[in-house]
């Protein structure tokens, strides 16, 4: 091979849990963008650190900061702080996006963030913010609010810590912002900049320097006006695609159909079977791990989200594993909050309302959907399909009403008491793009039946009888 070419293998970050690993890999694993321990970090300090003087100036120390390093990557989700120092804590925060393998505002869009302050006048910038964070990738953004929301919590009392939004912006903005050439801890494709001073920043850089201080410093003045999007621009965009994945009625349902509800049903029950007999030719496969099959499908209806396919070995006859994903959710879904029937319309079928969690500040999940079930399939297996309908008994639980465009459980008999869970999906969780979709929602559809596999396991840990020798 030349000597001029050289392949670059993509980390896995299979060593590593929380310090330097990006957001979308976190987003991955975990269904969230921010890994648990930082956001209990932030709750912590919103609790005990509000009147703590030069928090996030005043340095931790080292070696505490070290060891609740080690604690936290070897255990990310569980993680109490209150024997802990708010300084340690804080900076602990600073080190986590210091170290992200991208800076959160990424490489492409720093300079523009950085530029609407260089170069558009004030009565503009925020309009121009508004318009710079849509462009960022959904995982960042969202991290983005939350950081941004917590900061400007901290600033608020400023009277007492002395960290006004404008000293919280000079702690952080070096962090969140890529300027003067590549991060220490990555590989980039922006060229370094030659100076002859080393150390000392030229004018150019603490031009932008300054810019990027004003600019953190406004986004968390006006954080809870930087995330809405102006309604003018909104009347401007034409989503066709929105409207197919708007839900409807069930009498509207049955009209499509030219029947009632019923057909529907029918008919997505004998397209999963066809599918499972056809041994799901044509999807394409990913590797999601954890020994969890994942394949997606692109589907030509003119709508941009892919259909995905998931499928797990689970520890438990058919029956037992759909009655843990129709009325267990509660065992295997930590972020369940809600959920009840709203009609029964048979024995079989009924629509089902239920709210999800999402990571804190941004808005709960709403679903509300027709499901119907069949236990009586050949060979022992079972199904679950479900859709999403509008009703008048349902009204909005959670912050947005999000639509369940297909889901359907298929669960076989696969001996001595086992299943094989193959769980077909489409959900448009609104408020995301469909990069976020194909990127990061088909390993969080495997996280789910892989926790629906685990939620058996605990149970054989923690109830099954004693082994007689």
């Amino acid at each position: 091979m030349p000597k001029f070419i050289k392949r670059f293998k993509a980390p896995d970050y299979k060593d590593r849990n929380v310090f330097g690993v990006p957001l979308l890999v976190v987003l991955q694993r975990t269904s969230q963008p921010l890994p648990q321990c930082i956001l209990y970090a932030m709750r912590y300090l919103r609790r005990t650190a509000t009147d703590a003087v030069g928090i996030f100036r005043k340095s931790g120390v080292r070696s505490r900061i070290q060891k609740l390093r080690n604690q936290i990557e070897a255990n990310p989700d569980l993680m109490n702080f209150d024997s802990l120092q708010a300084y340690d804590v804080a900076d602990l925060l600073k080190q986590y996006f210091r170290e992200l393998p991208e800076c959160l505002l990424t490489n492409k869009l720093s300079e523009t963030f950085i530029s609407i302050h260089q170069h558009i006048p004030p009565d503009y910038r925020l309009e121009a913010l508004q318009a710079a964070v849509m462009l960022m990738p959904d995982e960042n953004r969202e991290v983005l609010q939350s950081l941004l929301l917590f900061l400007s919590d901290m600033a608020q009392h400023s009277d007492q810590n002395q960290m006004t939004a404008s000293n919280l912006a000079v702690c952080f903005a070096p962090s969140l912002f890529h300027m003067c050439g590549p991060r220490n801890n990555q590989i980039t494709g922006s060229p370094k900049r030659n100076r002859k001073n080393l150390g000392v920043p030229d004018q150019k850089e603490l031009l932008e320097q300054k810019a990027a201080h004003e600019c953190l410093t406004q986004m968390v003045l006006d954080c809870k006006k930087l995330f809405v999007i102006p309604e003018d621009t909104i009347t401007k965009c034409k989503f066709s695609y929105m409207e197919q994945g708007d839900p409807v009625t069930l009498e509207e349902l049955s009209n499509k159909t030219s029947s009632n509800h019923s057909a529907h049903i029918d008919t997505c029950i004998q397209g999963l079977l066809k599918e499972s007999r056809d041994r799901f030719k044509g999807w394409d496969v990913i590797s999601a791990g954890d020994h969890v099959d994942l394949a997606f499908k692109k589907v030509g209806d003119g709508h941009p989200l892919r259909l995905w396919k998931t499928a797990v070995d689970v520890e438990a006859p058919p029956v037992e594993v759909l009655n843990r994903v129709l009325r267990e959710r509660h065992l295997w879904d930590d972020d369940l909050l809600k959920w009840g029937v709203i009609e029964k319309l048979d024995k079989e079928t009924e629509v089902f309302q239920y709210v999800l969690n999402s990571m804190a500040p941004h808005p709960t999940r709403d679903f509300c959907e027709l499901r119907s079930w069949r236990t009586d399939l050949p060979k022992g297996a079972c199904v679950l399909v479900s859709t999403s309908v509008e009703h008048p008994n349902a009204p909005l639980l959670g912050g947005v009403r999000a639509a369940s465009l297909a889901s359907r459980y298929l669960i076989e008999p696969c001996g001595s008491g086992k299943s094989r869970l193959t769980h077909i999906c489409r959900v448009d969780t609104r408020g995301r793009t469909p990069e976020w979709y194909s990127k990061a929602y088909g390993h969080i559809c495997a996280s789910s039946v892989g926790r629906v596999r685990d939620s058996f396991k605990q149970n054989t840990l923690s109830d099954g009888p004693e082994t007689k020798v």
